[in-house]
């Protein structure tokens, strides 16, 4: 009876009209404001991408390899080092960045799913590309998210740097909730964003540091599984966006030291259909979500678009949608959503990777078993 409830409760979501979203109505593009271009093919479910300053790109596939692809659309074999993860459902090779002084140490960092006694965990790792680009050479794990667990959900794992060369990753939950809440205690890494040094470190003037008890290495707790990560270049800000359980998707910024409620509050309920946690949206001492969705649009990546050639998108997020099968934009104003569009929904495809390219384009990578890279040109 419970699976049939949860089932029913599915459709009734699924058909609820997109203005259920927190915050502005969603605005229909009177026409898309670009051309769609197939960069590279044959891939397999593509997790992260990351310019290289040739112009080229590197771009992670979950199953395990790295590749780099030119402006040209000319793909590489997969490039040797990547250590070995743990490819099953949500985990694998994860996210994909280069260092902000690439150019002087040619460090590349990436998460994945990381085997180990106990179970798996999301870790951060580094490793020198090759003036080939055919070889990770001195790969060493920096950091890994503990405790470890079986099972293989809720990684997380983006990665972003903000201007003074620090690290942010992200760490699901784990699917630990309704069993723990693990993402509320502050004596583990999982359900968190941190912040380390390049070096995997952690940082002195981390929130948490030499509190008793508390893990360093935390920069914001109480997150679900956060799968995008950005700073937006004109103020600064850290924004996330994490997965909800039914319902619930939300967009976040991200402040130092604070809660974010997962799983006390949410704006989804359980897959019964059953309340989370207190079954309240908020709660004293936890931070509100800017927006969220139901029903969900299952956030990919996200960047925020500071190109000159989609002039009217600059400093606007975009998120991809992986249920919602697109690109979302997000137009904000001082940290706040006053415009959503959705772009790209008729073609089916779950985006996962966004990122904007040298050139003013945006890409975008498909999380499917025959994945591409897709370029939208502005017209």
């Amino acid at each position: 009876m419970k699976l049939a409830a949860a089932f029913a409760l599915v459709a009734l979501l699924a058909a609820a009209p997109a203005a259920s979203a927190s915050g502005p109505e969603i605005v229909p593009p009177a026409a898309e404001p670009f051309t769609v271009e197939t960069v590279a093919g044959g891939l397999e479910y593509v997790w992260g991408i990351a310019f290289l300053p040739d112009g080229s790109m590197l771009v992670s596939e979950k199953p395990g390899r790295m590749r780099r692809i030119t402006a040209g659309g000319a793909v590489s074999a997969p490039i040797r080092g990547v250590p070995r993860v743990v490819y099953e459902n949500q985990g694998g090779l994860l996210d994909v960045a280069v260092h902000p002084d690439f150019a002087g140490n040619r460090w590349v960092y990436f998460t994945y799913s990381r085997p180990g006694n106990g179970g798996s965990s999301t870790a951060l790792a580094r490793g020198v590309l090759s003036e080939d680009f055919k070889v990770l050479r001195q790969v060493r794990v920096l950091w890994t998210s503990g405790p470890r667990f079986d099972g293989a959900g809720h990684f997380g794992s983006r990665i972003a740097f903000d201007r003074r060369g620090y690290v942010y990753v992200t760490t699901g939950d784990r699917q630990q909730y309704p069993s723990d809440d693990i993402a509320q205690r502050r004596d583990n890494t999982v359900g968190k964003i941190v912040r380390l040094h390049g070096d995997g470190s952690v940082p002195d003037d981390n929130p948490f540091v030499g509190a008793q008890g508390i893990d360093p290495a935390i920069w914001s707790y109480g997150h679900r599984n956060p799968q995008g990560l950005a700073f937006d270049p004109s103020s600064d800000r850290l924004y996330a966006v994490e997965h909800g359980p039914l319902g619930g998707d939300e967009l976040n910024v991200i402040r130092k030291g604070r809660n974010y409620g997962w799983p006390v509050v949410s704006w989804g309920v359980n897959y019964d259909g059953s309340p989370v946690g207190t079954g309240r949206h908020r709660a004293p001492g936890m931070v509100n979500s800017i927006r969220h969705w139901t029903p969900v649009i299952a956030p990919g990546g996200m960047a925020f678009y500071n190109g000159r050639g989609f002039r009217k998108w600059r400093g606007d997020l975009l998120i991809g949608g992986l249920t919602a099968t697109g690109l979302v934009r997000i137009d904000l104003e001082d940290g706040r959503v006053v415009r959503e569009q959705r772009f790209l929904t008729e073609r089916g495809q779950r985006i996962r990777a966004v990122t904007v390219g040298p050139d003013g384009a945006v890409y975008l990578g498909t999380d499917e078993n025959s994945a591409e890279i897709l370029r939208l040109v502005p017209r």
